[in-house]
C-alpha cells in the first residue's frame, strides 16, 4: 500500500485497530460502484482518530486505483473569503482526480494551478477540466461568487455522471465550513453560516456520496440537520478508545517508533491507565515530564498523573480547549458542579429536577435546562430519548480532566489521581495470571515488538534466558535493538531479520520470529541459518547468536536442524 496523502497520524503503523470500523466501511465503499451507499458522516470527539481513519480510507483507495475516486478535503479553522475558498476547493479535487489518474503521488503535495489543470484537459481531451477552469476564471473576473462554488462544489458528482466513473467526497470538520468561510474580502464580520447548505442535494448522490466527519458531535448535528436534511447522512459514532488488545498494541508502536523504553508490564499498565486510547498513549510517549521513566509501574504512573494535572501537558491543554468552548458560554460555578457531577455519573441520565435536587442548588429547573442546553451545544454532556433527560459523556479521559480542573473549586478537596493509579497498578499485579494471558494472547500479532521491548528492558541476562539450546551463554548488556534489519545477498535478493540486538561484549543476537499456527518446518529454519550466516558474513567482528522464536512451535526435523546449527529456540516469551 502506498501513502500519497501525508497521514496526520505521521507513521503510518501508529494507526493501530479499527478493524471493526474497516469492515464496516470497507463493505459501504464497495457498495459505491453499484450506487448503493448512501452518504456518512463520523461524529466523535477530537483526537479520536477520525482524520487519521479517513486518510487511511484516501490512501487505500488511492492505492487500489480501483473502481472509486477518492477526494479528501481538511476543512480547516483558519479565515477565508469565499472566492478563495471555491478555487482552493476546485484546485484540490482536480489534482487529486489527475494524480489518481497518473498515479503520481506529488500532485497530492501542492494543488496544481488554473493553468497547469486546464492544459492537462486540453491534452488528455477531459474537456469538462476545459470549461470548468474557463468558467471559474471568467466568474472570478466578473465577482459572480455563487457560480464559482457552483463550479467546484459539484464537480465530483458531474464528472461521475459524464465520464462514468464513482467518487468518493471526504469532507473532514464540515462543521467548519458554517464558522470560517466569509463573504467580506477581508473576512471581518459574520462568516456565512449557510454555506454547508450548498451540498444538501450532493449529499443524496449515489455516483459521488459524501464522508464528512464532525468534533463538536451537537453543532455538527445540528448542522445537518438545519441544511441537509435529516437522514440525508447517515451517523456513524466513533468511540476515540481501542479495544484491549489494540490499546496494548498501541502502547508498542507507539513506543518503538519514539524510541521510548517500555516493559511488557508497563505496557500493560500504561495501556490501562490510559484506558487504550491512542492520543492518550500517545501523549505519555512524548510527555515533557521530567522524571519520565515508563520502564517502572512508577513512573508510568506519574507520566499518566503529569499529563492529566499539569495545565501544560498536551494531553491537559487539548481537553482544556475544548472545555473552554463550554465555559466561555456558561462561566459559572453551578455550570461547573453540573458538569462534573453528569460526567462522575455517566452511568444514567438525569433530569434538571434530579440535578437540582442532588447538588441542592438554589436556582430553578428552568434555569438548569438552559445550562444544560449549552452543555450538550458545547459537546461535553449528551441528550437522552427525551428532551429533559441529560447524562454525562462516557468518556473516561474527559472525566480525569474535569474531575482535576474542578473538584478542588467545587467540593473543595483534589482529587489524588495518582493514589488512585497506584491502587489500579496493584490490583492488576495481584491478577498477574491474567496480566500474563493479555501479554500470550497479543504475542501473535506484536510478538517481535514484545520481544524487542524484552531485549531493551533487561540488563545484563543471558540469552539461554529466552531461548533454549543456545550453546554461547554469556551475559549480554544490550546496548541496541532493532527491528526489521535488511540484508542483501550475493544475487542481488534482499532478505530481512526480525530482531538485532546487540551488546556491549561484542555478541548480537539475532532472532527469526514466526507468528504461524502451524509448527515451523526445516525449510524455514534453513531459511534463517542462511539470514544468520550472511549477517555474521557481513560483520565480521561480531559474535552472532541466533533464536528462532516460532509461536506454532517446531517440527522434529527443524529441532534437531536447530539444535546440531546451534540456534536457539523457543514457543513463547519466557520472561516479559
Amino acid at each position: 500500500m502506498e501513502y500519497p496523502l501525508q497521514e496526520k497520524i505521521g507513521d503510518p503503523e501508529l494507526l493501530v485497530g479499527r478493524e471493526k470500523e474497516f469492515r464496516n466501511f470497507g463493505k459501504w465503499i464497495a457498495g459505491i460502484p453499484k450506487r448503493i451507499s448512501k452518504s456518512r458522516v463520523i461524529l466523535a470527539r477530537r483526537k479520536s482518530g477520525k482524520t487519521s481513519f479517513v486518510q487511511r480510507i484516501f490512501n487505500q483507495l488511492w492505492s487500489d486505483n480501483g473502481q472509486v475516486i477518492p477526494f479528501y478535503l481538511d476543512i480547516a479553522e483558519n479565515k477565508i473569503w469565499y472566492p478563495h475558498f471555491a478555487i482552493m476547493y476546485y484546485q484540490t479535487f482536480a489534482s487529486q482526480y489527475i494524480s489518481f489518474l497518473e498515479r503520481d503521488k506529488s500532485l497530492l503535495d501542492k494543488p496544481l494551478s488554473f493553468e497547469k489543470i486546464r492544459e492537462y484537459g486540453v491534452t488528455k481531451s477531459i474537456i469538462s477540466l476545459v470549461e470548468d477552469i474557463d468558467s471559474l476564471v471568467e466568474n472570478e473576473k466578473m465577482r459572480r461568487h455563487d457560480l464559482m462554488w457552483l463550479t467546484a462544489r459539484s464537480a465530483p458528482h458531474r464528472f461521475a455522471g459524464l465520464y462514468d466513473k464513482r467518487f468518493l467526497v471526504i469532507l473532514d470538520e464540515f462543521q467548519n465550513l458554517s464558522r470560517y468561510i466569509y463573504r467580506d474580502e477581508r473576512c471581518e464580520g459574520k462568516p456565512d453560516e449557510t454555506v454547508p447548505g450548498a451540498f444538501h442535494s450532493l449529499s443524496e448522490s449515489k455516483t459521488a456520496p459524501m464522508l464528512v466527519t464532525g468534533s463538536y458531535v451537537g453543532w455538527l448535528i445540528e448542522i445537518a440537520a438545519k441544511y441537509l436534511e435529516a437522514g440525508r447522512l447517515s451517523e456513524i459514532y466513533m468511540t476515540p478508545y481501542l479495544t484491549e488488545e489494540d490499546g496494548l498494541e498501541a502502547v508498542y508502536r507507539y513506543a518503538e517508533v519514539y524510541e521510548e523504553p517500555v516493559t511488557n508490564e508497563t505496557a500493560v499498565l500504561i495501556s490501562r491507565l490510559c484506558m487504550s486510547d491512542p492520543f492518550f498513549i500517545s501523549c505519555v510517549m512524548q510527555s515533557n515530564y521530567e522524571n519520565r521513566d515508563l520502564t517502572t509501574a512508577e513512573g508510568a504512573a506519574d507520566t499518566v498523573n503529569y499529563e492529566i494535572t499539569d495545565r501544560h501537558s498536551e494531553m491537559s491543554k487539548t481537553w482544556g480547549e475544548y472545555i473552554q468552548l463550554t465555559l466561555d458560554k456558561v462561566n459559572d460555578r453551578h455550570a461547573k458542579a453540573i458538569l462534573l457531577h453528569l460526567s462522575r455519573h455517566s452511568d444514567r441520565y438525569w433530569t434538571p429536577k434530579e440535578i437540582k435536587e442532588a447538588l441542592g442548588l438554589e436556582i430553578d429547573a428552568d434555569n438548569i435546562r438552559k445550562k444544560l442546553n449549552l452543555l450538550v451545544e458545547a459537546d461535553v454532556i449528551e441528550w437522552g430519548s427525551s428532551d429533559i433527560d441529560f447524562r454525562g459523556l462516557q468518556d473516561g479521559t474527559l472525566n480525569l480532566i474535569l474531575r482535576n480542573r474542578f473538584e478542588k473549586e467545587i467540593a473543595t478537596f483534589v482529587p489524588d489521581l495518582r493514589q488512585e493509579f497506584q491502587r489500579e497498578i496493584a490490583g492488576l499485579r495481584k491478577e498477574n495470571r491474567r496480566l500474563r494471558g493479555t501479554l500470550n494472547n497479543l504475542s501473535g500479532k506484536v510478538a517481535e515488538i514484545q520481544l524487542a521491548a524484552a531485549f531493551r528492558s533487561r540488563k545484563r541476562f543471558s540469552l539461554s534466558d529466552f531461548f533454549d539450546g543456545v550453546r554461547d551463554t554469556a551475559r549480554l548488556n544490550i546496548t541496541d535493538v532493532r527491528r526489521r534489519v535488511l540484508l542483501q545477498r550475493d544475487d542481488g535478493k534482499n532478505m530481512e531479520l526480525d530482531v538485532v540486538a546487540g551488546s556491549d561484549c561484542g555478541r548480537v543476537a539475532v532472532a527469526e520470529v514466526k507468528k504461524w499456527k502451524k509448527p515451523v518446518t526445516r525449510t524455514a529454519a534453513e531459511d534463517f541459518a542462511e539470514k544468520a550466516e550472511r549477517f555474521s558474513e557481513q560483520n565480521p567482528d561480531k559474535i552472532v547468536l541466533p533464536a528462532f522464536l516460532a509461536l506454532g512451535g517446531f517440527t522434529d526435523d527443524a529441532l534437531e536442524f536447530c539444535r546440531k546449527q546451534g540456534i536457539g529456540t523457543a514457543e513463547k516469551i519466557e520472561h516479559f
